[in-house]
């Protein structure tokens, strides 16, 4: 047996390590990053949104679609959401399994369902005890499952230099990525 059938995820997680230590950054890591989730959990959209707490913004950075989403302007975080309590405060990824759901949790609901995307996750991206980005992927109805977090959050992880590098970079241009 080869150590590529008893570890499937060894590849796109090697394929992430090299594209860290390579230049351009962000734009390798974050290239790699979309490969491997899509490899190993799968998407029809996926997006990382930065957080700002310091200037109390987010910003939609990536998208792997971005003629529909397009990375985009800061915006104020919604502090009164579901998403800002169990994702930003609490540090816990959300599943939103089903259409009903992404209504109840997007206010872009009739975009993201124009996609084909009925389900949805979010991811935390955390760092110093504080949420700084999210992963989130979105696709068809009941695609995301609990017992897809654990890995969900190693890439997580690995995001985290990454992100370091967009908030840096983003200071340093005064808002602007």
């Amino acid at each position: 047996m080869s150590s590529s059938n008893s570890m499937p995820h060894a590849q796109p997680l090697s394929d992430m390590a090299q594209a860290l230590a390579a230049t351009p950054q962000p734009e390798r890591g974050l290239g790699a990053l979309a490969a491997a989730l899509s490899t190993r959990i799968g998407y029809r959209l996926f997006t990382v949104l930065i957080l700002d707490r310091q200037a109390g913004l987010s910003r939609r950075y990536f998208s792997s679609r971005p003629e529909a989403y397009p990375p985009g302007d800061a915006k104020p975080i919604r502090e009164n959401t579901e998403f800002f309590s169990r994702v930003v405060q609490d540090g816990q990824p959300r599943i939103c399994v089903d259409r009903d759901a992404c209504q109840r949790a997007f206010p872009d609901h009739e975009l993201i369902h124009s996609l084909g995307c009925e389900s949805a996750v979010n991811v935390p991206v955390r760092w110093n005890g504080q949420t700084i980005a999210s992963l989130n992927l979105l696709h068809e109805a009941g695609w995301y499952r609990q017992d897809m977090l654990p890995e969900l959050g190693w890439y997580s992880s690995l995001a985290i230099p990454v992100i370091q590098e967009i908030i840096q970079t983003t200071r340093q241009q005064g808002g602007k990525p």
